[in-house]
């Protein structure tokens, strides 16, 4: 296993600091643009000599690397468009999801430069950003010479551009440090339901966990046999525990990791941490579907569409792919509420997933990355894709406070209400550390075992993981 060590991180640090003073054409200050201030905002210096010019790098070649997605599929239909204002030529590969972080992380570890920019998520950050494999943006987001006058930097919500940025010691949250990459769009996690069907059976939408665990038992063949509560992930994978499982643990006052004695600790057999999952066993045996443990995004979003779930506990967004007139059997009748509150909560905190453009750090056409990053995350663009181009968690204020988005994402009842109430203190809840896809997995490992009945009690099963993930994130050290 590879080591992880404070001192290399320290050293990647100094090194990225040290390229930007050798090479002062890639970007203006040193100051990390900040949500909320007046940095980062592009407004053109008056005392600039050049000014930006979206045709600076005419002829110009691009490579981009897409993951297979909804947001991909937004910038490669306006791909013309920017190739048309800049005179930029872009390349590009689409990958689906199962494949396409090996295929990145062979491309980025290569050093060649190809792809030049790529999406990625928040927690992919944690590696490749002390691995060099990352440009940092800041410097070019703050020089107006790069960056257009109607940018606006500041107009991203807090809480979702600031988990990609990060101060690359393990066990610091996200918030502080460089900005690695930048959102294309947003998942926070909540409850969709079947209005039609909580309706024609006298239900109301649970508020709180005992109500969500009676309901989704209450609603096991509620649409004939093999028709179910509620619809959670279960693969042995990272990605079963990120979304519901992560929201409500977090909500439940739960933490993975902490820095103790300048060590990263596990914190999985808290009292906290024993109860929430002890809960979300029972939840998964009386409510799930039997199929649980093979089931990832696309099949538990599948089932809510079909009729055949009554409840879906997951990305915001997945449930409403389902509702567009057409887009299922169940279109138009589904809806949304917060996270259901453990006992004694008043505030749910969701997990957030966040999709972003990132700049391969060897790329030999920086400046020209940042202008189709720019491009593709900018005001206009976001408008067109948060409302035609069905990104419908949109990552900035002005779009999500836009008429035009609220007349055509508002049609989907709740589901606005919804992330008003959850996004403020959604941000990524787990600790960042290197090991990050490993202890997940063996997390959802646990999870599933707990489930097949191999433990004797959650407590048992939590002290043993707790251990296990001692031991992947011993030679971490924090001062």
């Amino acid at each position: 296993m590879k080591k992880f060590r404070r001192a290399l991180v320290l050293i990647m640090a100094l090194a990225l600091a040290l390229t930007f003073v050798a090479c002062g054409s890639q970007g203006g200050t040193n100051t990390t643009p900040t949500p909320g201030s007046n940095q980062g905002t592009g407004q053109k210096d008056p005392g600039s000599s050049s000014g930006f010019d979206w045709r600076a790098h005419e002829g110009t070649t691009l490579n981009v690397m897409f993951n297979q997605h909804t947001y991909a599929d937004a910038v490669i239909t306006k791909l013309a468009d920017f190739e048309a204002k800049t005179g930029i030529t872009v390349q590009y590969s689409v990958t689906p999801e199962e494949n396409y972080f090996d295929k990145l992380t062979t491309a980025l570890n290569s050093r060649s430069g190809n792809p030049d920019i790529f999406m990625t998520g928040a927690y992919q950050v944690w590696e490749y950003a002390p691995a060099g494999y990352i440009e940092p943006l800041e410097n070019y987001i703050n020089d107006p010479n790069k960056t257009s006058g109607d940018y606006n930097f500041d107009d991203f919500y807090p809480s979702i551009v600031g988990t990609l940025r990060w101060d690359l010691i393990p066990g610091h949250k996200v918030g502080t440090g460089s900005q690695w990459a930048i959102p294309m769009g947003y998942e926070i996690n909540n409850l969709a339901y079947n209005k039609k069907v909580f309706d024609e059976l006298g239900l109301k939408p649970p508020t709180n966990t005992d109500e969500l665990l009676q309901i989704a038992s209450q609603l096991q063949e509620f649409n004939g046999s093999g028709s179910y509560g509620i619809a959670l992930r279960g693969t042995r994978n990272w990605a079963t525990i990120h979304p519901g499982y992560m929201s409500l643990f977090a909500t439940w006052g739960a933490q993975d990791f902490a820095i103790e004695n300048g060590k990263l600790v596990c914190k999985l057999d808290s009292p906290e941490a024993i109860a929430m999952t002890d809960y979300w066993v029972k939840l998964i045996k009386a409510g799930g579907s039997p199929q649980w443990s093979t089931y990832t995004w696309y099949q538990a979003g599948a089932d809510l569409g079909a009729g055949k779930a009554a409840m879906l506990f997951d990305a915001t967004c997945n449930g409403y792919f389902q509702n567009p007139e057409g887009a299922s059997a169940e279109a138009g009748n589904l809806a949304w509420v917060d996270v259901p509150l453990p006992p004694g909560k008043t505030e749910s905190y969701s997990n957030v997933w966040v999709w972003s453009l990132a700049m391969n750090s060897a790329s030999k056409n920086k400046d020209a990355a940042w202008y189709f990053i720019q491009y593709f995350t900018s005001p206009e663009f976001m408008l067109w894709s948060g409302t035609d181009g069905n990104c419908v968690d949109a990552p900035r204020a002005s779009v999500a406070e836009s008429d035009k988005y609220k007349e055509v994402v508002g049609k989907a009842y709740g589901y606005l209400e919804a992330l008003d109430k959850g996004l403020p203190n959604a941000t990524i809840q787990f600790t960042p550390q290197p090991y990050f896809f490993e202890t997940t997995t063996e997390w959802a490992a646990t999870l599933q075992d707990l489930v097949g009945g191999k433990y004797s009690s959650t407590e048992e099963a939590m002290k043993q993981l707790t251990e296990k993930l001692n031991r992947i994130v011993a030679d971490i050290e924090v001062e």
